[in-house]
């Protein structure tokens, strides 16, 4: 045998392979398989079958489309269903062990050697299988070529393949028994797996035994000397009040003292002379003592109108024109001095979202505006009630203290506070607002 006839079988081979690959349907791949597979190895009768759906015979060679109703194809159908379940690698099909009804009606239907090749992809069960007939022997050297042809088949059949969307999918192994029992057993583990309870309060840094500067009478203030957050030391003026009714004040008592004086002088002139006068004088000198004490405290408070620090730290208020302007009260608070490194944090815990807080357990600080920040803090005090908070609903107060050894946050940073309380199962964790909130409605 020459070189080109020992070849010719392997030219053949890639050509149907590419032939198979260039199969647009499951339709044209089926007539090649049954039709043009001749050119690699001679037989009579070849029909090719499919697993999808109850199984059908796809091609047959001859025709272009089998027909379902013909006795011939039914009986095909029967072989191909014996051959799936009993011969699943490929091989010459042996007719002594096939039923009685596919053996008897054998000879009627098909020559006397047939090939059985099922077509398999990966390792996964073969959706396909292809047979060839013929009235020879099959070869162990025409086997192996149709053995890795209908590999070739089994993938160009698998690629044509609709693909099943990932749904199905998931319902298919949700359907097995064994799945739905692992299944199970992994939901009810996780939702007894035990989690800390938390909740997210507001929060606030605030400063930390600030020193609290009040009015120091009544008046209107005047001016601001200090601006927001500015640092200041001991002396330094914070801001005054207006003197212009102090300054009338202090003329009226000084006009006051000036006129109890000369009386009491000409008072003392004429107690030499005349005794009653002598007997007015004691009145006169009590009544100069008077308007002295008047003058004294009016120059005291005008001495007090300018308010300056009596520590060092920062100033904390709002904004100078929120005051300048506005009348104000003896002991009425301004504005504080506050220690920059002397701050805690107060936290308001939604009533709805209460938990078992007590002091020392473990707050945890995330500011806005910086999300990889965090600052610890461990609790202090707890209200013993709800309050109203500026945002209208009711929350309990939490004080609590930065751990030490860390960076402290800004006075008046903002922030949702993490408390955190004992341990539960992670159902309970999920339904606990649900049931809080069903329990509120049915009246449990």
């Amino acid at each position: 045998m020459t070189a080109p006839e020992r070849s010719a079988p392997l030219v053949s081979l890639l050509q149907l392979q590419r032939r198979a690959r260039q199969a647009a349907t499951p339709q044209a791949l089926g007539f090649v398989a049954v039709n043009e597979t001749l050119q690699l190895v001679p037989y009579r009768q070849a029909a090719l079958w499919t697993a999808s759906g109850l199984g059908q015979v796809a091609a047959v060679s001859g025709p272009p489309l089998p027909d379902p109703q013909a006795p011939y194809v039914q009986w095909l159908g029967q072989l191909f269903r014996h051959l799936m379940r009993e011969q699943p690698a490929a091989g010459e099909v042996q007719t002594d062990t096939l039923p009685e009804t596919l053996r008897t009606e054998w000879q009627e239907w098909l020559p006397a050697h047939a090939l059985w090749l099922p077509l398999a992809v990966h390792d996964r069960p073969p959706a396909a299988g292809l047979l060839l007939a013929r009235d020879t022997p099959w070869s162990p050297h025409e086997l192996g070529l149709l053995t890795e042809l209908a590999h070739a088949y089994g993938h160009a059949l698998d690629a044509l393949q609709p693909r099943r969307p990932w749904r199905e999918g998931l319902l298919g192994v949700l359907r097995r028994a064994r799945t739905r029992r692992w299944l199970a057993v992994g939901v009810l583990a996780v939702c007894l797996c035990p989690v800390r309870l938390t909740a997210l309060a507001q929060a606030e840094v605030v400063p930390s035994d600030p020193f609290m500067v009040r009015a120091p009478l009544d008046g209107v203030i005047d001016r601001f000397n200090v601006r927001p957050n500015q640092a200041v030391q001991p002396g330094t003026p914070l801001f005054s009040l207006d003197t212009t009714a102090l300054r009338a004040r202090m003329e009226v008592a000084r006009k006051a003292v000036d006129t109890a004086q000369e009386e009491y002088r000409q008072s003392a002139q004429a107690a030499v002379t005349n005794d009653k006068t002598r007997a007015d004088l004691v009145l006169r000198r009590g009544k100069v003592q008077e308007k002295t004490v008047e003058l004294d405290y009016t120059a005291e408070q005008l001495a007090r109108v300018q308010v300056k620090a009596d520590r060092a730290g920062i100033a904390v208020f709002p904004d100078a024109n929120d005051w300048v302007g506005k009348a104000v009260t003896l002991g009425e608070r301004v504005l504080l001095v506050a220690d920059p490194a002397k701050v805690e944090l107060v936290a308001w815990m939604p009533a709805a979202d209460r938990l078992p807080v007590s002091p020392g357990d473990t707050l945890t600080l995330h500011p806005q505006g910086a999300p990889l920040q965090s600052f610890e803090a461990q609790v202090m005090t707890v209200a013993y009630r709800a309050e109203p908070t500026r945002d209208g609903f009711m929350a309990y107060r939490i004080k609590a203290s930065f751990v030490p050894g860390q960076a402290l946050p800004r006075i008046g940073q903002l922030g949702s506070a993490r408390v955190q309380g004992g341990w539960a199962p992670l159902l309970y964790v999920a339904l606990r607002r649900p049931l809080s909130t069903a329990r509120q409605w049915l009246g449990w």
